[in-house]
């Protein structure tokens, strides 16, 4: 199995968490974790400075696209920052609790 960590930012913690339990009741993610973060980035020429949630959804691969489709049909953003990064190695009881929790009952 091949797991990724996606990460997403929204603009508050409702937000966050609308898309967290989407992604949860449809085993697209075993965990979503949640920061504070600040981000300065460029939109439409000028530079914006906001205050965000960014999350951290643990889940395996080849469920990415069907995360990301979940992620757009909830998202505010017009371009919402979805990028996925390999988990390269991990704990190997974490990695099986990953795959049990995304089995659909």
């Amino acid at each position: 199995m091949s797991y990724i960590i996606v990460f997403t930012t929204t603009s508050d913690k409702e937000s966050a968490q609308k898309i967290a339990d989407e992604l949860l009741k449809k085993n697209l993610a075993a965990c979503v974790s949640f920061t504070p973060i600040f981000s300065s980035y460029k939109w439409q020429g000028s530079i914006q400075k906001e205050s965000e949630i960014e999350l951290q959804i643990k889940t395996r691969a080849q469920l990415y696209e069907k995360v990301e489709e979940t992620i757009k049909s909830l998202h505010m953003y017009e371009t919402p920052q979805i990028i996925a990064v390999a988990i390269k190695q991990g704990c190997d009881n974490y990695l099986k609790w990953i795959d049990k929790s995304l089995k659909v009952d």
